[in-house]
């Protein structure tokens, strides 16, 4: 994605970095078409990330997006026509390959952003936590709008960009070209691993 290779980035303090990893759930992965990189790429890379994190005693956040009855998640007037979101069984549980680590944050968020609505700003300032780590589903939605809401917030980012993906290439490569690299570091998730201290 860039030039910068793993030995030139800096290290990453595991006790000041948290990885957040965004709506990897059934409903969401599950039969997804994903570009660049299919759901199980992204499932792959993101588990590789939390385990690396988890056995470095990082804070690690697994964000999902669900709903009480539907009348808790955002509805506005748009010109795009949404379809309505289909909550079967088990739609919100986070996907088994990310179900089974240890000293794991689950956040349940109700809108696309992980941190409105929710209590993660609070538990990583708690922590004494200043950079997160994003990957998840999908680039242009759920980690764009997290990503957004953590620059505000002064937090420093770090975009494991092949543990995201969106439905199209084109939404994952205008947010990856043009937002992420005004906000954070664009890294792949091996050079995150390689960095971690």
């Amino acid at each position: 994605m860039n030039d910068v290779t793993a030995t030139e980035v800096e290290y990453i303090a595991a006790d000041k970095t948290a990885l957040v990893v965004i709506d990897l759930q059934n409903g969401i992965v599950n039969g997804r078409q994903s570009a660049p990189y299919t759901a199980a790429q992204v499932v792959q890379n993101a588990s590789h990330l939390v385990q690396a994190f988890t056995e470095k005693g990082a804070f690690v956040v697994l964000v999902r997006v669900s709903t009480i009855d539907g009348k808790d998640m955002v509805r506005p007037l748009t010109d795009t026509k949404m379809n309505p979101m289909q909550f079967s069984a088990g739609w919100d549980t986070i996907i088994p390959e990310l179900a089974d680590f240890n000293n794991t944050h689950t956040i349940t968020k109700r809108q696309w952003g992980a941190f409105f609505g929710t209590d993660l700003d609070l538990q990583l300032r708690r922590r004494g936590i200043d950079t997160i780590v994003l990957c998840g589903i999908s680039t242009s939605i759920g980690v764009d709008t997290t990503a957004r809401e953590a620059y505000q917030h002064g937090y420093n980012q770090i975009f494991a960009e092949d543990a995201l993906t969106a439905s199209t290439q084109e939404e994952h490569d205008y947010v990856c070209k043009t937002i992420f690299p005004r906000i954070g570091k664009i890294r792949t998730s091996d050079e995150v691993i390689m960095a971690l201290r």
